[in-house]
């Protein structure tokens, strides 16, 4: 797992690091400066120019650093200082004049300026503010920002895009740089993975500058990076000796008239996910239709054409997902109220179960401990309250978490699984071309076949979330995303499977 640290952990990294080698300060900086400059000269050709914008903190000190070493590999470098302050940090004076003496152009901007021409192929590296920033930018230096987004010239963000807050997300009517790519410093921030900020980050990379390593190796970060490997050693055993019964039974409860695609995704997401037995409650009527479409499915009947009005009578249910297709009619509702009190195992719940739970918040304390709640952001706000933001609803789906004992499995670009204890996992598999309607219809069935096979209620999701991207990721590769649909993701699961196996 990667820690996504935030500014005030990263902060304390710089301090400890420079405490415990001990390195000054500016020689930590030439550290960062040499790193990016290696990335630079490898993604641009020798003829390109580079223009660096300056602030006065020490995101312009590594901006001074990386223009004077660009230089000396005989790079055309020059540096624009945006003065928007009296003077600067110590770091930055002391990095300015080494710039001068190199013979790098400087010139300095005061407020009130507006920026100057670029070359049609200059490309910019912003260095005007990095993690220190703590609120949006405003008056001149926002202006900076606005012109510099209207010049068609590649932008390279050095940490982070100036205005984009470490710890959030940007108002999309506020100055954020928007960065082709980000160069930042031995951690990702959680700004990289929220909601709409990938219009400000473009590409990034983690660049290790070598901060201490005990530091590193204690802190206790509340959000996590999910990497393949990870995922992989979720993997639940596959024994030579296993029969059907030792995979576990996975139970769904889905589908509804006019929904039954929903309970067919579903099911077929869960067979592959590699449960020995399941079963499948419909309403009356579908199961010729679900026999023709999932012929490995065992077949419970509701008495009732239209809706899941009764429970099933669960035979070794080792997992249970609920609420694809299922509609919010009162005796579903009903049946949702009884198995949350009586289900033998905790629930998957998602799409219509969730519905029903918005409407009836006090049902949310009963939920059994290691229930998975899997919303989108919509379903979110309708569970808690509106959300303002990205971060906002993060943080809510958290408390959520934290308060009923549950995993909330908040899906979205990058799908993030909260944890009772505090913890949240965001995934980086998927694209945008699973966003199509029955994309979390198959992954409640694929966390409910984890499930039945053993897989504890955070490692479900996490594995489940990862395997459901790859596997998107796979068919999007095959595909392309504007054709591909939900059912070529599951027939993509045995591969990213496969995949993961080879990890381990």
């Amino acid at each position: 797992m990667i820690p996504l640290l935030s500014a005030a952990q990263l902060r304390e990294a710089d301090r400890r690091t420079i405490a415990e080698e001990p390195i000054a300060s500016v020689d930590l900086m030439e550290r960062a400066a040499a790193a990016c400059t290696e990335q630079l000269m490898v993604r641009f050709p020798p003829d390109v120019p580079f223009v660096v914008l300056a602030g006065l903190g020490n995101n312009g000190g590594d901006g001074l650093a990386i223009a004077r070493r660009l230089s000396a590999q005989g790079r055309m470098a020059r540096v624009i200082v945006i003065a928007h302050r009296p003077t600067g940090s110590p770091d930055f004076l002391q990095q300015r004049e080494r710039t001068r003496a190199a013979g790098v152009p400087i010139e300095e901007l005061s407020e009130g300026q507006g920026l100057p021409e670029l070359a049609g192929n200059e490309v910019v590296i912003d260095a005007l503010f990095g993690t220190g920033l703590d609120r949006p930018l405003t008056g001149w230096t926002a202006l900076i920002v606005r012109s510099l987004n209207a010049r068609p010239n590649p932008i390279v963000a050095i940490d982070l895009p100036s205005g984009l807050l470490a710890d959030g997300e940007g108002d999309p009517a506020g100055a954020i740089v928007r960065a082709r790519m980000t160069l930042t410093f031995q951690a990702p921030k959680l700004a990289f993975v929220l909601p709409g900020n990938e219009r400000y980050v473009g590409d990034w990379t983690v660049l290790p500058i070598g901060l201490s390593p005990d530091y590193l190796a204690s802190v206790k970060a509340t959000f996590l990076l999910t990497e393949p490997v990870d995922a992989a050693r979720l993997l639940p055993p596959r024994p030579r000796s296993g029969h059907k019964g030792t995979f576990g039974h996975a139970w769904l409860l889905a589908g509804g008239r006019g929904k039954m695609g929903a309970a067919i995704l579903s099911a077929r997401a869960c067979l592959r996910s590699g449960p020995g037995l399941i079963s499948v409650h419909v309403p009356g009527g579908h199961e010729v239709l679900m026999h023709a479409a999932v012929p490995e499915a065992i077949l419970s009947s509701d008495t009732d054409g239209d809706h899941l009005q009764q429970l099933p009578t669960f035979e070794r249910a080792n997992a249970i997902g609920i609420g694809p297709g299922l509609g919010t009619a009162e005796g579903t509702a009903r049946m949702l109220k009884l198995l949350i009190q009586q289900a033998p195992v905790p629930p998957v719940l998602d799409a219509d179960a969730l519905n029903i739970l918005a409407v009836n918040r006090t049902w949310l304390a009963f939920l059994p401990k290691g229930s998975i709640l899997t919303p989108h952001p919509k379903e979110l706000d309708r569970l808690t309250e509106a959300s303002h933001s990205g971060h906002e609803r993060l943080m809510r789906a958290r408390e959520l978490a934290v308060r009923f004992g549950v995993v909330v499995v908040l899906k979205g670009e990058h799908t993030a699984v909260c944890t009772p204890a505090g913890q949240v996992h965001i995934n980086d598999t998927g694209n945008p071309g699973m966003a199509k309607g029955g994309s979390g219809d198959a992954l409640t069935g694929i966390i409910t076949g984890l499930r039945a096979q053993g897989v504890p209620p955070v490692e479900a999701a996490i594995l489940g979330v990862h395997a459901h991207g790859s596997a998107g990721d796979i068919a999007a590769a095959e595909r392309g995303m504007d054709g591909m649909t939900v059912s070529d993701l599951i027939e993509r699961l045995p591969e990213a499977w496969l995949r993961l196996r080879a990890l381990v």
